[in-house]
């Protein structure tokens, strides 16, 4: 009984905010709070409003000549190492493009990584690199990890990717 009357009053509540104010933003944003909230009274999901985020559109290529990574390889394998060991990989890259290339960021998935990369421009023809060192300590079993580059190629982000098994340290 208790959710049937919640329904009625949200029911109500949104009728008479889109009767008031049917062209209006406020009235549209209000009504996407009350669903909002309504759909958390019901222990479900946020209902959106069409209206209340606005999709995101896909980036688009930029016009013009573009620098190109051309990796040795994208993934590594560190095998078995035991916990507290630190492991470092270089992924290594030619910029086979047709502008220099500068990579903007490196993005690890987790603090246990930490990278370091070419911050000066790689002219077209030359060769760059990733350096990732992985911190074992306190990641027992195996690891999956991913370090993201963002540069001003296309597509803006290329994944670098590793895997190890540590070894868990006696206790």
């Amino acid at each position: 009984m208790r959710n049937w009357s919640i329904k009625l009053l949200a029911l109500i509540v949104v009728l008479s905010a889109g009767l008031t104010s049917c062209k209006d933003k406020d009235a549209e944003k209000r009504i996407a709070e009350l669903e909002s909230r309504l759909a958390e009274l019901e222990g479900g999901a946020a209902t959106k409003s069409p209206t209340a985020t606005p999709a995101k559109e896909p980036e688009k290529k930029p016009e013009g000549p573009l620098p190109q990574f051309e990796w040795e390889t994208t993934e590594h394998d560190f095998g078995t190492i035991n916990e507290g060991d630190k492991v470092t990989y270089t992924y290594k890259f030619k910029n086979t493009g047709q502008a220099p290339l500068i990579i903007e960021n490196v993005r690890p998935s987790c603090g246990c990584t930490a990278p370091s990369w070419t911050k000066e421009p790689i002219p077209v023809g030359g060769e760059g690199e990733v350096v990732v060192e992985f911190n074992s300590k306190g990641k027992p079993n195996a690891q999956n990890k991913t370090v993201t580059v963002t540069a001003n190629t296309w597509p803006k982000t290329t994944v670098l990717r590793f895997k190890t098994f540590v070894t868990p340290a006696k206790k």
